[in-house]
């Protein structure tokens, strides 16, 4: 344990930390008024009526449906994540925009994307981190200012990434991602691109994404840490990202992973690119005494095996997580399948008998439309939602849905069970929801 505490505490110099921590600012701030800009936040949060939230954060909902309101949200992310590029009272930027990004992430699910699970995590890890101690505002103040760090702050970033990388690459050992299919399809909305359209309709490309995707996030960190791959490693990183970038068009993490590129090469390196006008850092082997000692090691401990375990849990519950979507969050599965699918919901008055086929399109946005098609937790949601509105006004009914998906290019199959009252049932947390089907047969082509 003697050790374990040398190690993880000796003082290293911060200047990867310190850099990183402006270009993640800036990337931060981009991402909150980017969202204004762009019609993001109009689509997902003023155009709705509500938002279909992670079950268990209902009380969230009290903040989309108003223009002004979520205008002013986002705009005050902005000014907090300049706060964290410039390093102005750093701690009350970071925690504020961890703490107002996270109720982004839990409120809605139509504009999921794992890349905004991975911000909500860094933001509440930079929190933690020693950031503003130097090239910073706040470093102007001597007892705030700092040339190093502990180890274990580069450590717990990369370990991170490492977690992330990994599972993205044995989530696509699979037989449409394996032969190929999953490029194809996504290629093909890509088609009208200008200069590289009719390039990705090549099938010698798809076969290409598919493999270098499995072996660049499964090699690209071993690669970053050797010293005699990193400059190699770094230029594929650079074409990777940016092709993900102009490709997929997913906003701030192509670049936000270029960043983390700075946690891999020394320290001389980030000097002479970054900080020349400034004097060198902190050098030596001095071990600074943790104020939480084993404590903190125990909490990164049990962090650390959440975020193996989670990505696992799908492997606990019944069928496959590409068709019931259980397990499926949380668990870097990204951009792996394609789904499509058509849900009808009918209401029926238990007094009267009478059944009702309900006009998703007098409560959806077009993107809510899109979601509910496919996402059993979305459906169920909706139902309870259906429950409640109809109880205002004395009725009680039943919910039935109808509906039918298909994976990738194989044919549409029942995905929910029709005999089943979805206002009646509860939601299962930790395992498998019986009304979900299996999915029998989906994998046979049509």
């Amino acid at each position: 344990m003697k050790r374990l505490h040398t190690y993880l505490f000796t003082q290293i110099d911060n200047s990867p930390l310190v850099v990183f921590r402006v270009f993640f600012g800036l990337l931060i701030t981009l991402e909150a008024w980017g969202a204004i800009a762009t019609g993001w936040v109009r689509r997902v949060f003023v155009e709705p009526d509500f938002t279909f939230n992670f079950i268990g954060f209902d009380f969230l909902q009290t903040f989309p449906g108003t223009g002004p309101q979520m205008y002013f949200y986002f705009t005050l992310m902005g000014v907090f994540g300049v706060m964290v590029m410039v390093g102005y009272k750093y701690r009350v930027g970071i925690l504020g925009y961890a703490l107002m990004w996270s109720a982004v992430y839990l409120m809605q699910k139509t504009a999921y994307n794992n890349h905004y699970y991975l911000l909500m995590l860094l933001l509440w890890i930079m929190a933690l981190l020693p950031a503003h101690r130097a090239f910073s505002i706040d470093a102007n103040n001597p007892k705030i200012k700092s040339l190093s760090m502990p180890r274990w702050v580069t450590l717990i970033i990369v370990l991170q990434l490492w977690i992330v990388y990994t599972y993205a690459s044995i989530a696509k050992l699979y037989p449409d991602w394996l032969a190929a299919i999953v490029p194809e399809i996504l290629m093909k909305s890509r088609q009208n691109y200008w200069l590289v359209g009719d390039l990705l309709q090549e099938r010698w490309i798809h076969w290409v994404i598919s493999y270098v995707g499995i072996l660049f996030d499964g090699l690209i960190i071993p690669a970053l840490l050797w010293k005699k791959t990193r400059k190699w490693a770094f230029g594929i990183s650079v074409f990777f990202h940016l092709f993900n970038s102009i490709v997929f068009q997913i906003g701030i993490f192509p670049y936000m992973s270029l960043a983390f590129s700075l946690f891999f090469f020394p320290t001389d390196v980030i000097h002479r690119l970054f900080l020349k006008r400034w004097k060198t850092y902190y050098k030596g082997s001095e071990v600074q005494k943790p104020r939480l000692g084993n404590l903190g090691i125990a909490i990164m401990v049990i962090y650390f095996l959440l975020q193996i375990g989670l990505p696992s849990r799908h492997r606990f519950i019944n069928d496959d997580v590409l068709w019931n979507e259980e397990g499926h969050r949380l668990s870097w599965r990204m951009m792996l399948r394609t789904k499509n699918g058509s849900t009808h919901f009918f209401v029926v008055d238990k007094e009267t008998k009478k059944r009702t086929t309900v006009n998703l399109k007098d409560y959806l946005s077009k993107r809510q439309l899109r979601t509910i098609r496919t996402k059993p937790d979305v459906i169920w949601q909706f139902a309870q939602r259906l429950k409640k509105e109809y109880a205002a006004k004395g009725q009680d009914i039943a919910v039935f849905v109808n509906c039918r998906v298909k994976v990738n290019h194989r044919k549409y199959q029942l995905l929910i069970d029709p005999k089943v009252d979805l206002a009646s049932v509860s939601w299962n947390y930790w395992g498998h929801s019986d009304w979900v089907l299996d999915s029998g047969d989906y994998l046979k082509e049509e």
